[in-house]
Parts: C-alpha cells; sequence; structure tokens
C-alpha cells in the first residue's frame, strides 16, 4: 500500500497520485510538486489515503512543499506571461504563414518550459517557429498538437443543454463515445442534437449510459403485454430518464404514458 495526496494542476484535469511525505497536507490546499514535465503547482483535491501498487505510476512523485503566498503569485506572473507569449506565438505563426491554431499557452511553474497548445488539420512543420520562440523566451519550447475535444476542455463554454461544458467543469478524462449509446437512450441520431461545441458526440451520453441501462434492465420490453391499473395493454416505448412505459391499452385503443411502478407484466 502507498500513501498518496491527489492533485489537480488544471481545473477538471486529471488527478495524479503523489507521496505527501510528512506535510500535514490536507484537501484544497495548493503544493509544489515534482513532476516529469518540472516543478508544478497544483491543488490537493483528494487528501491523504492509501492505495494499491496497481493505482499508481512508479516511481511515485513527491510532494517538495505546501505552497505559499510567493508561489501564488508566481502562478499569476505565469499566467500574465502566458497571455503575452500567445500574442507573440501568434504573430509568429503569421508571419511564416503556418496553418494551425493557436488554442492556449502555459509555463511550468518554474519557467523552465513554455508549452504552446494548437489545432491543425494535418502535420505542420514548425521547425522554424521553434528556432523563433526559443530566441525570444529563452527557455525550453514544445508546440503540442491537440483534438478537438481538448480545444473545447481549454476554452470551455456553454452545451447544447444550457450548462457549462462537462469537460470544461467537472470531466477529468475522455471517454469513448459511441453512436450505439444515443440510440440505448432513445435520443435523435441527428447530428446536431447530440454533438457537442467540439463537433464530436457529447461525452454526456457516455456517464449517463450506464444509469439508462440499469433503469431499462428494471423496465418492460417493447412488445410485452402488460396488466396496468387502467388495464391490460401493450408495451410500445420506454423513456428510461422519466422511468415511464409507453402501453398501448386494449380497451380503449389509446397510448398512455405510465410510471414504471404502475406496469407489471402479465
Amino acid at each position: 500500500m502507498y500513501s498518496v495526496v491527489g492533485v489537480r494542476f488544471k481545473k477538471a484535469g486529471k488527478i495524479y497520485y503523489f507521496d505527501p511525505l510528512d506535510f500535514p497536507i490536507e484537501r484544497d490546499q495548493c503544493v509544489i510538486v515534482e513532476t516529469a514535465r518540472g516543478v508544478e503547482y497544483g491543488k490537493v483535491v483528494v487528501g491523504k489515503k492509501e492505495v494499491e501498487e496497481s493505482d499508481v505510476v512508479l516511481p511515485l512523485k513527491k510532494v517538495m512543499r505546501i505552497a505559499g503566498e510567493t508561489d501564488a503569485r508566481v502562478v499569476e506572473e505565469n499566467k500574465s506571461a502566458a497571455k503575452e507569449a500567445f500574442t507573440t506565438c501568434l504573430n509568429k505563426i503569421r508571419d511564416h504563414g503556418l496553418k494551425m491554431k493557436l488554442v492556449d499557452v502555459e509555463f511550468t511553474f518554474d519557467r523552465n518550459k513554455i508549452i504552446f497548445y494548437f489545432t491543425a488539420e494535418g502535420r505542420v512543420d514548425f521547425r522554424e517557429l521553434v528556432k523563433d520562440l526559443a530566441s525570444i523566451f529563452r527557455t525550453r519550447i514544445e508546440l503540442r498538437q491537440i483534438g478537438v475535444r481538448d480545444e473545447a476542455k481549454m476554452l470551455g463554454g456553454l452545451g447544447p443543454c444550457g450548462r457549462v461544458l462537462c469537460c470544461s467543469s467537472w470531466l477529468g478524462d475522455f471517454e469513448p463515445v459511441s453512436i450505439k449509446m444515443a440510440k440505448d437512450q432513445n435520443l435523435s441520431l441527428n447530428p446536431t442534437k447530440i454533438s457537442g461545441l467540439c463537433g464530436r458526440l457529447m461525452c454526456c451520453l457516455k456517464f449517463e449510459h450506464d444509469n439508462y441501462e440499469s433503469v431499462k434492465e428494471e423496465m418492460p420490453a417493447v412488445g410485452k403485454i402488460v396488466v396496468t391499473s387502467l388495464g391490460d395493454g401493450k408495451v410500445v416505448g420506454i423513456n428510461a430518464g422519466n422511468r415511464t412505459v409507453h402501453v398501448q391499452l386494449f380497451e380503449v385503443g389509446k397510448v398512455k404514458e405510465l410510471p414504471m411502478d404502475d406496469v407489471v407484466v402479465k
């Protein structure tokens, strides 16, 4: 077993485990940690706990210290510098005539590296761009191509439901989403209805799918003959979200939407 704390570096970002050593670390505190890309500043979102070896990536990186006010100021300075770097990089992209869209810029906490995130339809030869940026900022430069889902996560926005995008507000990792999930939830297969801002299938289709599946297992299948408080009938549809069943009543010939608890298979 390993004693760990869970640290997140971005809002709705992935949670990474670190060795807390003997620091009195509590949830919601900020810490300075050693990562594969250098020293970073993050927020503890999972307090001290014991986990199995299979749940951690070895060797387990360590917490260097609990962050203080000085560290918080460094983070704000880095964010301000990143905005300036964004403008500089944007101008250089135009100068080189590169077909790429700059999405975000990020400084590591120790300013040992600047990461420029971009999207592009294909491969981009940005070697000359990297040379220009390295000569300006005099630090390590990384240009990282990302997908449209990552772009939406970074930029944020409102989804078709009117709420802040799940990926930018709380969803840590992307999981595969299939059209079958939309079918299982009886949704319209019109791409404009089931796609998010990124143009891909909405993430909520995935994390709501298990709930729909568990509810549907409790509901009578379409075509079954059932008994209801209004008389016998045949199931012609179900609404797992509302936990209701559409029943065509034999006596009146009409379809009624009834609570699941009011429908019993005959």
